[in-house]
């Protein structure tokens, strides 16, 4: 495997040694799980690809490519707390392979991808979490691939269910002041808020049709 999800990139952040590359071969196939329909590596790559304009400002570049490792390798749909058990993942893993220091800011930005809310200043929060987000910001056609994709990973809920669901997480992302903080990413603002309101209201009249009153915002 080569590319931004191979060992040689891994390698420039976590050092090349044969515990390195026990890590490294987990995370990988922690990502590689059948059940991920999105959130997979083709993902991690594009996360990490999108970082390397994204992070020319942070101090910190490599706990931020680090985070992008770790943001999701613990994903089960049925849980409310992947990025904290990702985040507790990410410390065990790193642990003798990166400074005690770095880690911690990985630990940090791993729990930020729950909220995508970063506090103004935080660079390394901001490229991690914008980079995340990117895909919100795709053409129509691709976006619905995404859409599709989620709804597959959550095949263990009704339709009703997961609508109700992902309305609530359409309202808390249109919520945000600004869903993405780097001037870099700030083009993807109004396409990335076009498609999650033409998805709300896609859903909004699924759960009308079915009798269903739409969860109320907040």
């Amino acid at each position: 495997m080569s590319g931004p999800v191979g060992f040689e990139a891994w390698a420039a952040l976590a050092g090349d040694s044969p515990i390195s590359r026990t890590e490294w071969a987990a995370v990988v196939a922690a990502w590689s799980e059948p059940h991920r329909r999105y959130h997979d590596l083709a993902h991690l790559a594009a996360v990490l690809g999108l970082l390397d304009r994204l992070v020319t400002d942070v101090p910190d570049p490599d706990a931020v490519r680090l985070a992008a490792w770790y943001h999701d390798v613990v994903y089960d749909p049925r849980r409310p707390d992947n990025e904290e058990i990702s985040a507790a993942r990410a410390r065990a893993g790193l642990r003798g392979l990166v400074p005690d220091e770095r880690a911690e800011e990985v630990v940090r930005l791993v729990l930020l991808t729950a909220t995508h809310d970063p506090a103004p200043g935080d660079a390394g929060g901001a490229a991690l979490c914008d980079a995340d987000l990117a895909v919100l910001a795709s053409p129509p056609q691709a976006y619905a691939g995404y859409a599709s994709a989620v709804r597959a990973e959550y095949g263990h809920l009704s339709d009703e269910e997961f609508t109700a669901g992902r309305i609530a997480v359409l309202e808390r992302l249109l919520a945000l002041p600004r869903l993405y903080r780097l001037p870099a990413a700030a083009e993807w603002e109004p396409v990335a808020r076009a498609n999650l309101t033409a998805e709300l209201t896609l859903l909004r009249s699924r759960a009308s049709a079915d009798g269903a009153p739409p969860p109320a915002a907040g």
